[in-house]
């Protein structure tokens, strides 16, 4: 597995972690790929999978780089601190490595959020701040809000069917030092090679590039991903065998004529 610095931390977290949206695998899956590397673990308050986190890494929790949520409808100071020691709970853990905002809420004054924020920091409860869903506007107005911390990630939609962040999104954490987190790498299945879900178009590119480096496709998506400077993807997989098939994607890097085929093949 190779690793990349978060922000501007020097800590530095795989390329490829776990994502646990409408996570149903039990621990087998977690476990196979914090064995491979892939130890950085994204869960949520949304998700409903924080307690199932927890029993997986029970016992690996030095090894892992654990990752969580606040709902966007808990963005007031007193409910990002509940919210925080109930994650905590079901986690059962004492502190989040990464803390982050699911949604912006323009209702509540994000200096009254990032204040929160902070406050967890100075209490020990949480190491790093992050935001997910925030538009450059929003990380801007993030950033200025908070004054001893720095924002180290954003958490965003990115694949090869999605790929608006490109524009703005990406150079803009690439110039401050954020690292892009994406999720649904893999377009729900759909660029895994075995979807019933697949589409025409792009596709039979991305079965050509896979067979060149000898990948399957899922690997070969996941790998342009990783193309992208500051970006780090977080896969969901419900099996061991899946998991070990993405953790496979790191280690190795598609050819600039084949990621240039790939943009090609699936525009923005």
């Amino acid at each position: 597995m190779e690793y990349r610095e978060l922000g501007d931390t020097g800590v530095r977290v795989p390329e490829i972690g776990l994502g646990t949206w409408k996570y149903k695998g039990g621990p087998e899956p977690l476990r196979k790929g914090i064995d491979l590397g892939a130890t950085l673990i994204d869960t949520a308050e949304m998700y409903k999978t924080e307690h199932a986190v927890g029993a997986a890494i029970k016992g690996r929790r030095d090894k892992v780089f654990l990752a969580t949520k606040v709902l966007g409808s808990n963005l007031r100071r007193d409910a990002v601190l509940r919210a925080a020691e109930k994650s905590l709970r079901l986690l059962d853990d004492d502190v989040i490595d990464l803390y982050q905002i699911h949604w912006s809420n323009r209702s509540v004054p994000i200096a009254e959020t990032m204040g929160a924020m902070e406050e967890l920091v100075d209490r020990g409860m949480v190491r790093y701040i992050g935001v997910s869903n925030f538009s450059v506007a929003e990380m801007k107005d993030a950033q200025q809000a908070m004054t001893n911390n720095p924002l180290v990630s954003n958490q965003v939609l990115y694949n090869l069917k999605q790929r608006q962040i490109e524009r703005y999104l990406i150079p803009y954490c690439v110039d401050n030092n954020i690292t892009v987190i994406a999720y649904t790498p893999l377009a729900d299945g759909s660029l895994s090679g075995k979807s019933r879900f697949r589409s025409a178009g792009g596709e039979s590119t991305l079965e050509r590039v896979a067979k060149e480096v000898d990948k399957t496709p899922a690997q070969a998506a996941l790998n342009w991903c990783l193309s992208r400077p500051n970006v780090i993807v977080i896969p969901k997989s419900n099996s061991v065998d899946r998991t070990v098939e993405n953790c496979q994607a790191s280690g190795w890097s598609l050819s600039t004529n084949q990621v240039q085929s790939l943009d090609a093949a699936f525009p923005q």
